[in-house]
């Protein structure tokens, strides 16, 4: 996880010859027809929100995100390092500027059809969960999901102002089911101790951590996706 602290520059934007900041590098965006980014949230055998080519796709798979810019055939592909002398090293991330296809992004639900198949998805990975005993559907998750309450009941906001409501009730629901996901992986099989059983535990997991990857892709996006809509 990136924090906010972290030094972003972006290399490879048409017309600079070096990185440029980030703020530099919106304003030349803006200037190249850039009305609006897209977030994609690729994974190995699914490429959310990508729309190609074969190198771009490739470079966004690695990383595990990118961002596509509407309005210009361009797509920035995040590398994150380490920088600085022992003892202050601070993060900086690195915006890589490449060619993408103009394309509808794979795989991007409405934020409605999003709500619906994250509902679905945590009821039916709880029940699974459950029957299989594992550790990550019982009191740690629950505890785990109940602090993310609290600090989403103190303001936190989780998109900026302007977003439509039903966005942020998405992308709240997205981030508690990832929540569950990754607390069933972290501690421990619970009493999935067989092949068998590990297995089907995976099984059940995978499709929901798509479909919350799939809902936090559709709630980022809602704000271009609406002005799309009105244009046409």
């Amino acid at each position: 996880m990136v924090g906010p602290d972290a030094v972003h520059r972006v290399e490879g934007l048409p017309g600079e010859s070096a990185p440029v900041g980030l703020t530099l590098a919106l304003g030349r965006l803006r200037a190249l027809g850039v009305t609006g980014l897209r977030v994609a949230l690729p994974a190995p055998g699914h490429p959310l929100g990508l729309s190609g080519p074969p190198e771009f796709n490739a470079r966004a798979l690695d990383a595990e995100e990118a961002v596509i810019c509407h309005g210009a055939a361009l797509g920035l592909v995040p590398e994150v390092y380490e920088a600085g002398p022992a003892g202050d090293v601070h993060v900086e991330v690195v915006w890589h500027v490449l060619p993408v296809r103009e394309a509808p992004p794979a795989d991007v639900p409405s934020l409605g059809e999003a709500e619906r198949e994250l509902a679905e998805a945590l009821r039916e990975a709880t029940e699974v969960l459950t029957r299989l005993d594992v550790a990550g559907s019982g009191p740690v998750a629950q505890a785990a999901i109940d602090a993310y309450r609290a600090r989403a009941g103190q303001g936190r906001e989780v998109l900026a102002p302007g977003y439509p409501p039903r966005a942020v009730r998405v992308l709240e629901l997205a981030q508690r089911v990832g929540l569950l996901i990754s607390v069933a992986y972290e501690n421990g099989h619970g009493g999935a101790v067989s092949a068998s059983e590990m297995a089907a535990r995976t099984a059940a997991l995978r499709p929901v951590e798509r479909t919350a990857r799939r809902a936090q892709v559709a709630a980022y996006n809602s704000m271009v996706e609406e002005r799309e809509r009105g244009v046409r």
